[in-house]
């Protein structure tokens, strides 16, 4: 049975990842801060408190697991619409200094709609706000997605679209031609599905979709 660790498990996409991965059959290790929290108890979960910037911490994690999701959060207030933040790219280098160390090799990044060369296919309504908003957050990522690209690791970089609430529908849409991004709706419990599906399948490696319905 694979094990899968997943950093930033305790809510969001995270959060829904990781029941995905336990319906699926995973064996699932869940980091975060306070991974002691995550209000799911079952035979295949072991909860694993840690800091995603403690290297040691990343690498206790990594043992005995054979791939990683990533899904880090980081607040959007004042101070991070303005001069940004630096966790996505820290919290990444990390991580792939560790897994192309004595780590598994498998990959799966999750980032957002906006990351990397998707960044000019917001549309103009999205793109104004991204813009107001998150558009400092969003450098960050692309300094994320560069370290992953770089890297000797067996990986995909997950893009999702505008996130929603809600029950998986299992109609999620992945697409990889820049020719078909826009801005599009899809619930976080759907992003789990897709990358739960790619955890089986592969089918995405060393590309970057756009995943929304």
């Amino acid at each position: 049975m694979t094990k899968i660790l997943i950093i930033g498990a305790s809510r969001g996409i995270g959060l829904e990842t990781l029941k995905a991965a336990l319906e699926a059959g995973y064996e699932v290790r869940a980091f975060a801060r306070k991974a002691d929290r995550i209000p799911i108890n079952d035979a295949k979960l072991e909860k694993f408190s840690g800091d995603a910037l403690e290297a040691a911490q990343i690498r206790e994690a990594l043992n005995g697991v054979d791939a990683v999701v990533e899904v880090l959060g980081a607040p959007i207030n004042p101070d991070t619409i303005l001069a940004g933040t630096s966790l996505f790219s820290d919290a990444t280098r990390v991580l792939v200094d560790a897994m192309e160390d004595s780590g598994p090799k498998r990959l799966i990044c999750v980032t957002g709609l906006g990351a990397g060369n998707s960044r000019g296919r917001l549309g103009l309504k999205f793109g104004l706000l991204f813009s107001l908003s998150i558009a400092r957050i969003y450098d960050d990522k692309d300094v994320q997605e560069q370290i992953v690209k770089n890297s000797s690791l067996d990986w995909t970089i997950a893009r999702p679209g505008i996130l929603r609430d809600g029950r998986a529908t299992g109609l999620y849409r992945a697409l990889c031609d820049p020719k078909d991004w826009k801005a599009g709706p899809i619930r976080r419990a759907d992003v789990a599905l897709f990358l739960v599906d790619e955890l089986d399948s592969g089918t995405y490696r060393g590309k970057t979709p756009l995943v929304i319905t």
